[in-house]
């Protein structure tokens, strides 16, 4: 057997807690009283921040007694019409790691203190394999009598559950994975072979830094950290506003493109070293992060590459031959994404800098067939201007007369054939025809212009 993968719900699957959900549809099905339990707001609110707390989880153990005289019916009603916003709740990279475990063999199992008749029609709908979840008893079969059937699914109880769960299935808990948020869940993550933190409380979060447990958010991709729940490439944005960079000035246009399209793929010319800064502002206008591809030589160099990642980067392989060198790429695509690629792949140099028909490379044209996402041509203009490619830094005193650098976003659509080729030149075509006239003319470069396109 291939072992099994098993996930906590609030948090973890979902970004915050499950409750406000669920307790709506117990209201719609009679349940619980229309008017909310006061202060019920901000205990979700606390959760949401902190995680659990022994005070939260007493009063959940505390709260199995108010189940007395619930309809069963009625809770299984309010679990059908939960489920289907629960699923659209679900985190886009929590899919992606569900979909991974799906192909290696594994099944993929719910744990979760969430009463089980609640969550059972949400596993079904997100194709769980099994629930591991809070049963409460019924004497009668048709109300509950504010006891626990078997385990309470917290802390010990969940871990004893996923054992029973092992034990039943053939399966060793050394061969099988287990995510959680919380720092009661240790128990059950302690148990498997693979054990990660995903959007870790804090005191779970200090015990993974010395147990050097993996660490995950599924809002982001592998790698990318997020302390107080913060992506660093959040905080790079505001760094980059355009009233912190007196050296340059980005006009952008077409930014509507980006504003209702999930996983989108930006393609995009390249003409210096500060494009990615450029592309990255203009994006942040919208409140979206950007993902740039990274060889794998910058992602894996020691200093280097930790910040590449944190900042967002996707590393590439591109002399993986056996295996997808864009796979994380198409992943964070489907997970509703934005990911910049420049096909030509480096800056040209010489005379191909100025030359009106650009070249591009088969990967971004790949990468949104693979991946299903829509490209949207960029065209950068004059960034060369601000930083030439033979200086090591940009021209950062140049405050008198900043170069106004243009960021021209065109309009996403989807390559009509799987020629590679023929799409990747009406690509590069698309993206000429967002750069001024100018770039579409063919001229003699001098000497100086020549001199600032080759490296220093």
């Amino acid at each position: 057997m291939a072992g099994a993968a098993f996930f906590d719900l609030d948090r973890t699957l979902l970004q915050g807690a499950s409750g406000p959900l669920i307790s709506a549809a117990m209201r719609a099905e009679g349940v619980l009283p229309e008017k909310p339990i006061r202060g019920e707001s901000i205990l979700f609110g606390v959760f949401n921040v902190i995680g659990e707390t022994l005070p939260s989880m007493a009063l959940t153990r505390l709260g199995v007694r108010a189940t007395k005289g619930w309809s069963v019916d009625a809770v299984r009603a309010a679990g059908q019409r939960v489920a289907p916003a629960l699923v659209d709740a679900v985190e886009p990279f929590a899919r992606e790691l569900i979909a991974d475990h799906r192909a290696a063999g594994r099944k993929v199992v719910l744990a979760t203190t969430t009463p089980y008749e609640v969550v059972k029609p949400f596993a079904d709908l997100l194709g769980l394999d099994d629930v591991l979840a809070t049963k409460y008893r019924s004497t009668d079969g048709t109300t509950y009598n504010g006891t626990v059937d078997g385990e309470f699914v917290w802390n010990r109880g969940k871990s004893r559950s996923v054992a029973a769960w092992c034990r039943a299935n053939l399966i060793e808990p050394a061969d099988c994975y287990a995510y959680s948020d919380s720092i009661f869940d240790l128990p059950m993550l302690r148990m498997v072979g693979y054990p990660t933190a995903v959007n870790p409380d804090p005191r779970l979060w200090a015990f993974t830094k010395l147990s050097g447990w993996p660490v995950l958010y599924f809002t982001a991709p592998p790698g990318v950290p997020k302390p107080l729940g913060i992506e660093p490439q959040r905080v790079m944005a505001e760094l980059v506003r355009p009233e912190f960079l007196p050296w340059i000035r980005i006009d952008v246009e077409g930014l509507a493109s980006l504003s209702d399209v999930s996983g989108v793929l930006l393609a995009s010319n390249h003409r210096s070293y500060i494009d990615p800064l450029v592309l990255g502002q203009a994006v942040s206008r919208v409140d979206r992060p950007v993902r740039f591809l990274a060889k794998k030589e910058v992602t894996d160099a020691p200093v280097v590459g930790p910040i590449a990642q944190a900042m967002g980067a996707i590393r590439v392989d591109r002399e993986n031959r056996s295996g997808d060198p864009m796979g994380e790429a198409a992943r964070a695509l489907r997970a509703g994404e934005v990911v910049a690629v420049f096909p030509q792949g480096t800056i040209p140099r010489g005379h191909d800098f100025f030359d009106p028909e650009l070249k591009g490379r088969f990967g971004a044209v790949n990468l949104a067939l693979d991946s299903g996402a829509p490209i949207v041509p960029v065209g950068l203009w004059s960034t060369e201007l601000a930083w030439p490619r033979n200086r090591k830094l940009p021209f950062m005193l140049n405050l008198a007369d900043p170069p106004v650098v243009q960021v021209r976003i065109g309009v996403p659509y989807h390559p009509q054939t799987t020629d590679i080729e023929a799409e990747t030149a009406v690509l590069m075509d698309k993206i000429v025809d967002l750069l001024p006239p100018e770039a579409r003319e063919r001229r003699e470069p001098t000497a100086a212009e020549l001199a600032r396109t080759l490296p220093s």
